[in-house]
């Protein structure tokens, strides 16, 4: 099972789209291929985004989501992440894939992660990691 680390904004486009590359990567999450890792400050910006009335989600539905991701996914302890990025409120995402030896991020937003800043962290678009995930099952 593949352990992966999810930008906020790539589960909103999956879950306000199902087309595309974050659709399918909801898809394997809830097919039990990939396995999320989540830490509670991830966890309280997806609450956090879900609920914003742009996205149309109802707060029922938002709940039942990030439970079901927290559920289902695993916990990591990870401290602050010790190189800035240029939006602080992203570290946790870099900081839980290095502590939990994810295979990598997964973000919409690229530029939110210089190579610079990530310490050896793997970061991929939703269409890279797709393909890497593709190539990684052809090779198996």
């Amino acid at each position: 099972m593949v352990r992966i680390v999810l930008d906020t904004n790539v589960l909103v486009s999956g879950l306000l789209s199902e087309q595309g590359a974050p659709g399918q990567i909801l898809d394997l999450l809830l097919g039990s291929d990939l396995q999320l890792l989540h830490d509670p400050r991830i966890l309280a910006e997806y609450r956090a985004v879900l609920a914003r009335p742009e996205f149309g989600i109802a707060p029922h539905t938002a709940a039942a989501i990030v439970r079901f991701l927290e559920e289902a996914g695993e916990p990591v302890v990870a401290g602050p992440w010790p190189h800035a990025l240029p939006d602080p409120d992203d570290e946790p995402f870099l900081a839980v894939a290095h502590a939990g030896r994810a295979a990598g991020l997964v973000t919409g937003n690229l530029r939110h992660f210089p190579a610079s800043a990530r310490a050896g962290v793997r970061v991929w678009s939703p269409r890279e990691f797709l393909g890497w995930l593709s190539r990684r099952s052809d090779s198996a």
